[in-house]
């Protein structure tokens, strides 16, 4: 079968709020790119998530460079609201962006990169890489044991309480995906979340703290808590070895409506979970709060082994000219991948784009 190739000075792998944030500033650019993307629709890394599920960020603070989030600047938007922000911001901007698209390989040919989707090729000068940090649901080994009348689903594939049966669920991860499904099925079934308790913010979430807390929080992230700043160099490791804290839905408000808790799950016994205390439990449902894990092993070069992400300051990879990374989880910050601060990460990767294709000219124009 023949294949088709465009030559394009820049590929951006991913069309979530990273990958557009970036396709704006490439376009004050005017530089030729095109953003590719494996779901149907603008947005649908949101539209496909769980029903009820809201931001924890108020409107003010989900801007793309160019564009506010529209509606109260207080409320925390739906994730439909989320997804139809960035069709919209696609549209408006006219941004080359391909749906439908999923990539299979990046490889080096010469000083170019080719990116490569079926029958389809782009040779690059530059590739962004802006998946984000969920790739690949992460699930425990043992849980292909559990016996075949649980239902069983990762938190990426939780949409409502319908797709469950009757009777309990054990949710596996005490995280903040663990305990905003908790909050929601708990008024409709016996529900227990598994796993070590995780910090929790020091205020109540909501309309208060968007307006007084969340200012301080979002300057902080986007200047303090960054690898450029020498504090946020200290910090940043002991946050990531202590886990996101709960940030909306709090263990105590849990307990009061009923949820349960239990230490983590390390196994199964005759087909039902066992926690660490050697308790064996009796769910009718179990979701799999456990995060994602990182899977670039579709990045066929020297710089990217075993699927992991490579060594890389900001999302620029020195082992790998031309190859960068946007919206990764603590890329600059605990707060990349966020919309605000992911602005700030695409304009610093854009400039570096820029001052890569001029070395390129003035090497070709002296050559």
């Amino acid at each position: 079968m023949n294949s088709t190739e465009t030559v394009v000075d820049t590929v951006v792998i991913g069309g979530g709020q990273s990958g557009l944030a970036l396709g704006y500033y490439l376009s004050r650019q005017r530089r030729d790119f095109v953003i590719l993307d494996a779901k149907p629709r603008a947005g649908d890394g949101w539209r496909d998530r769980w029903d009820s599920l809201r931001l924890f960020t108020p409107s003010y603070v989900n801007c793309l460079p160019g564009r506010d989030f529209p509606g109260d600047r207080l409320g925390f938007p739906t994730k439909d609201e989320v997804a139809d922000f960035l069709e919209a911001y696609a549209r408006d901007f006219a941004l080359p962006l391909q749906n439908g698209i999923r990539v299979e390989r990046v490889h080096r040919d010469g000083q170019d990169l080719v990116v490569m989707a079926g029958t389809r090729r782009w040779r690059a000068a530059n590739v962004v890489v802006a998946t984000g940090g969920e790739q690949t649901p992460r699930t425990p080994g043992f849980a292909g044991e559990l016996d075949p009348s649980i239902v069983q689903m990762h938190s990426s594939d939780y949409r409502s309480p319908a797709q469950l049966a009757d009777g309990p669920v054990l949710l596996v991860g005490r995280g903040n995906s663990g305990a905003e499904i908790a909050k929601e099925l708990c008024a409709t079934h016996e529900t227990t979340v598994a796993g070590r308790a995780t910090p929790e913010l020091p205020f109540r979430h909501g309309r208060t703290a968007a307006r007084f807390a969340f200012p301080l929080i979002a300057f902080a992230g986007r200047h303090v808590l960054t690898l450029s700043n020498p504090l946020g160099r200290r910090v940043i490791p002991k946050i990531k070895d202590g886990g996101a804290p709960l940030i909306r839905t709090k263990s105590a408000e849990l307990a009061a409506a009923g949820v349960a808790f239990a230490p983590r799950i390390v196994g199964v016994d005759h087909g039902r979970p066992v926690d660490a205390e050697g308790t064996v439990h009796e769910p009718a449902n179990v979701i799999w709060c456990t995060g994602f894990r990182t899977d670039f092993g579709w990045i066929d070069l020297p710089s990217v082994h075993d699927g992991a992400l490579p060594e890389q300051y900001r999302g620029v990879v020195a082992a790998e000219p031309g190859l960068y990374f946007l919206g990764q989880p603590f890329q600059r910050g605990p707060a990349s991948g966020t919309f605000g601060t992911t602005s700030l990460d695409a304009r610093y990767l854009a400039r570096r784009i820029a001052e890569r294709s001029g070395a390129r000219s003035r090497a070709l124009a002296s050559a």
